[in-house]
């Protein structure tokens, strides 16, 4: 088939990795336009950019699928199918009616769980046990089309969300070819999503991912894998953000918030920090950082 891939960042790697390794043809690539990056706010292409330029490929970067002159252009390339993975944009239905065969996104969860912007973190905080990833054909509504082929992952004690992802970026790329493999053959349908079962992972954002001590430990553990690599964990220490690695449960007991020595308490048993990044510096063991500090007892994460 002649496809139109649609992907922003790192994730979506291993799935247009993929499609240029099979039997189609990708004609071009869809990307959202540079954005700042770094601490210079440089502009900088995107991961999926990059890569498709490494192999000559044509780049559109509408600022929104929208955009007329970006659907006339998808309209002359004509592409049987546009398959999507983390695009980071809505697309209308008159971008969706464009190919024959429409729009394949892949979206990690098992659908109807976690529809929307962050299912690997919403996972991970809930706890799930198995996670995976699913092939739909996308419609306007969110996360909702019918249902082409799934794969499963069990989601690991120690999983953080960056650790997730990555094992789903690659088992999830050879679904999305074996779903385009079957569509091309007409050996596959999609099944209409059940109406139970489903819920919503909205974008975690940086005040999602402050650290509420007041809770138990496994849910700080939780928390904090979660919303590792991004947005970071944090917490408050002296008057300043410090950006919190995985931690790991305990026995011992301390009060919500303290800090003593490596622990710090929560509403059940302590945790013992792993790494941590204080604010204006770079990553290091919670030890290091604690020995220049030498914390007063008593004192509080908050």
């Amino acid at each position: 088939m002649r496809l139109v891939f649609a992907g922003t960042p790192e994730p979506a790697l291993p799935s247009l990795e993929a499609l240029l390794a099979s039997r189609h043809h990708v004609a071009a690539v869809v990307t959202r336009p540079d954005a700042p990056a770094g601490r210079g706010r440089a502009l900088r292409p995107s991961p999926v950019r990059a890569l498709a330029e490494a192999h000559g490929l044509e780049v559109l970067t509408p600022v929104h699928p929208r955009d007329p002159a970006f659907q006339e252009r998808l309209r002359v390339i004509a592409p049987d199918c546009c398959p999507v993975v983390a695009y980071g944009a809505l697309v209308p239905r008159s971008a969706l009616d464009i190919p024959r065969l429409g729009w394949v996104n892949l979206h990690f969860s098992l659908l109807p769980a976690w529809r929307g912007a962050a299912p690997i973190q919403h996972a991970v905080l809930a706890g799930d046990e198995v996670t995976g990833a699913s092939t739909f054909l996308l419609e306007e509504g969110l996360d909702t089309g019918p249902v082409y082929g799934v794969v499963t992952e069990t989601i690991r004690p120690t999983d953080t969300s960056g650790e997730l992802l990555a094992r789903l970026a690659v088992t999830g790329a050879g679904l999305l070819v074996a779903t385009l493999d079957a569509l091309e053959d007409g050996t596959v349908t999609g099944r209409a999503q059940p109406a139970e079962g489903v819920s919503l992972a909205p974008k975690v954002t940086v005040e999602d991912a402050h650290v509420d001590w007041s809770a138990p430990a496994l849910r700080v553990d939780r928390h904090i894998r979660a919303c590792t690599p991004a947005p970071g964990a944090w917490t408050m220490f002296r008057g300043r953000r410090v950006k919190l690695g995985p931690v790991t449960t305990t026995e011992e007991q301390r009060p919500a918030g303290v800090l003593d020595g490596d622990l710090v308490g929560t509403a059940t048993q302590a945790v013992r920090l792993g790494t941590v990044r204080p604010e204006g510096k770079g990553e290091m063991q919670a030890g290091d950082w604690l020995r220049g500090l030498r914390p007063e007892p008593g004192e509080l994460f908050a």
